[in-house]
């Protein structure tokens, strides 16, 4: 994920990949995107984990850079969001690092899949407005690596435009929306084996 530069975020080794991959953490992550910032007892409240349980997930994720503290209230220890984003393509001279890339993508997939269908069963009762807003893509292209590179960092800055918007730049009808996009190359078709 690009910055609100549109600059490009290192990408991610093994070890950065993994701490991410865990359901409690990406859990507090959209937490703390969604509240701005929270404290372990805020987020053990969200998710139903306990306290002991939350702080060692949000040190956790403070130790791979994906969040920070944010100013203590009085004797509260609140974390929040880096800014800027992250990619996490992963580092693809590390084998373990494209596991690690894997694994989080079928973790990603699976729980974007729940909220999408979440989404779709309800969304009859959506004004029509919004519901002419929300739309699926999906096509088959022709590319070399670099240009499916250069599709995925295009993607992300102009997400980024969106979602890095502070409150008073959000036009007055903004609504909180999400935005699950994947680039991936077909699997290559490996020739029949001779008998």
């Amino acid at each position: 994920m690009a910055g609100p530069s549109g600059a490009a975020a290192p990408r991610g080794g093994p070890e950065r990949i993994r701490a991410l991959a865990h359901p409690v953490r990406l859990e507090i992550l959209e937490l703390l995107e969604q509240l701005g910032e929270a404290t372990a007892t805020e987020c053990a409240e969200a998710t139903a984990q306990t306290v002991a349980n939350c702080s060692f997930h949000l040190r956790t994720l403070g130790k791979y850079g994906f969040i920070e503290p944010a100013e203590r209230r009085g004797r509260e220890r609140p974390w929040r969001l880096v800014p800027g984003g992250y990619d996490l393509r992963p580092d693809t001279e590390q084998n373990d690092a494209l596991r690690a890339s894997d694994q989080l993508a079928l973790l990603t997939l699976e729980r974007e899949s729940r909220r999408i269908q979440e989404y779709y069963s309800h969304a009859h009762g959506d004004p029509s407005r919004w519901r002419g807003a929300a739309s699926m893509v999906t096509n088959t292209v022709w590319a070399t690596p670099q240009e499916l590179d250069a599709l995925a960092t295009d993607l992300a800055a102009r997400i980024a435009e969106l979602a890095d918007r502070k409150p008073e730049g959000r036009p007055a009808d903004a609504r909180r929306a999400r935005v699950f996009a994947v680039v991936n190359p077909d699997l290559q078709q490996r020739p029949a084996q001779d008998s």
